[in-house]
């Protein structure tokens, strides 16, 4: 999981949310999950959560690739 694009639409709701991921080395051994979201067309939230290694971060973003889908999230796109 390299990058992960999700997202939500409730018409009833005027709900249009995306939320996307990313897996990033960084500068001295050590791995970041980038997350992203907002409303669709907007610029969104961005926060990043440091790991030790890639299999940590992988885990988290699929962790929390689960739990948006149970909230009504749909996958757009993902790379592995």
């Amino acid at each position: 999981m390299n990058h992960v694009y999700l997202e939500r639409h409730d018409d009833n709701d005027n709900m249009h949310r995306f939320y996307q991921m990313f897996v990033t080395p960084g500068l001295f051994d050590d791995w970041s999950l980038v997350k992203e979201w907002g409303r669709v067309g907007s610029p969104g939230t961005v926060r990043t959560e440091w790991f030790n290694s890639q299999d940590e971060a992988i885990t988290a973003g699929i962790k929390l690739c689960a739990a948006k889908c149970k909230k009504g999230y749909h996958t757009l796109h993902a790379v592995k």
